[in-house]
């Protein structure tokens, strides 16, 4: 039962937006599985489901789709220490880094698989990022602000 109950969320996210742990509890009472918020909150940290920005610039479930978590740490202190600074304008992110960096952030950067994002340009110093809409790329700044602070 537990089994067809994890197969059947990991189906659900992928295939509805679902950001709230009650909208996936409806979606499994409709299927026939009746569960508790309790059982969720545990289903999804057995599943490793994060909340990521949908390209719509809303959060939503997804499953986790990091081959490792070890590698994405690694790609997220390389982006840390190489970047300086992020700004927005329209839909487009600056990405102001040290100098000779800008290539490997952007490599890590890309490997963090942002929702939204449709491409990416390194300079030396530099990386432009576009997005989808503005509103994602203000949302995309404020996460890299926060991985920045840590």
């Amino acid at each position: 039962m537990k089994k067809k109950r994890l197969e059947l969320i990991l189906d659900l996210i992928e295939n509805h937006s679902i950001s709230t742990q009650e909208e996936l509890m409806a979606k499994l009472n409709e299927r026939g599985f009746n569960v508790t918020q309790a059982t969720i909150s545990r289903d999804i940290n057995e599943l490793r489901i994060v909340k990521m920005m949908g390209s719509d610039g809303q959060y939503r479930y997804a499953a986790n789709r990091s081959d490792s978590d070890e590698l994405l740490a690694k790609f997220k202190n390389i982006f840390v220490q190489s970047v300086i600074s992020s700004d927005y304008s329209g839909n487009t992110i600056v990405i102001k880094c040290h100098t000779g960096m800008a290539q490997a952030a952007c490599a890590a950067f890309d490997s963090m698989h942002w929702d939204g994002l449709v491409g990416t340009l390194a300079g030396d110093d530099t990386i432009f990022a576009l997005c989808r809409n503005e509103g994602y790329a203000s949302q995309m700044k404020d996460a890299i602000q926060r991985l920045l602070a840590g």
